[in-house]
């Protein structure tokens, strides 16, 4: 299966609900998720628990899809992403997000590249 546009959004559109369950459950098994320079995640629990600990730390975000490349299997997406601080506050950074996808069609790979200094100032 390969990611379409439309699978693209809804991806996004889940994380942006903070629907921690239903983001974990499009990973495999032994899918992995990496938030920038941070240990890996392997296996929905992990990546669960992992995102929901994130989570924690903001009162939400939204994510503007800017550019998406889809390759095989494989989609590349440069994003926008305001995050509402737990101060009040928001901040918008640029992310690219990097996902694959293992035949199934289940994430076995995905790595977000950010700099959230700006979340936390």
């Amino acid at each position: 299966m390969t990611a379409t546009t439309q699978s693209v959004a809804e991806v996004f559109a889940i994380i942006d609900s903070l629907d921690v369950p239903a983001f974990a459950w499009l990973f495999a098994d032994n899918g992995k998720l990496v938030f920038a320079n941070g240990d890996p995640l392997i296996g929905p629990a992990e990546i669960e628990e992992g995102t929901s600990a994130f989570f924690a730390t903001i009162a939400g975000l939204h994510h503007t899809i800017v550019n998406e490349w889809i390759v095989d299997d494989t989609t590349i997406v440069e994003l926008d992403v305001t995050y509402d601080r737990l101060d009040g506050n928001t901040a918008r950074i640029p992310v690219v997000t990097i996902w694959h996808r293992a035949p199934d069609g289940l994430i076995d790979d995905y790595r977000v590249h950010f700099d959230l200094a700006p979340v936390y100032a």
